[in-house]
């Protein structure tokens, strides 16, 4: 059930993507009226790119961690690796689209390196 689950939250997160890149995302940006954050709508439609895709980043690490635990492997330091790598994944999503302008990576870099760190303990 876990590992069905699994694909499931796979194949959503794809979807979610992939879709909503193309049927939401893409006219959403061809709107003349887009605000302008931080003097430009170049930024707004960076921030709303990765802010769509960190939806599926975060189902990603669900996804692993529910099919860690159909494998009986999910323990605390697993549980930690997977947040951790999910975090940074995530935090990478915002500096590369935003060229770091957007300072959630900080804080979600931080998260990733605690996470992993704690692992290791």
């Amino acid at each position: 059930m876990l590992q069905l689950a699994a694909l499931l939250i796979l194949v959503l997160g794809l979807a979610h993507s992939i879709l909503g890149e193309r049927y939401i995302l893409v006219r959403l940006f061809r709107r003349p009226d887009l605000p302008k954050v931080l003097g430009s709508t170049e930024f707004t439609v960076q921030t709303l790119r990765f802010a769509w895709h960190i939806t599926t980043v975060a189902w990603f690490g669900f996804g692993a961690l529910l099919l860690a635990a159909s494998r009986g492997q999910l323990d605390s330091q697993s549980a930690m690796q997977i947040i951790g790598c999910a975090a940074l994944a995530s935090g990478a999503l915002p500096l590369l689209f935003t060229r770091g302008k957007h300072l959630s990576w900080l804080v979600l870099f931080a998260i990733g390196g605690l996470a992993l760190m704690a692992s290791a303990d």
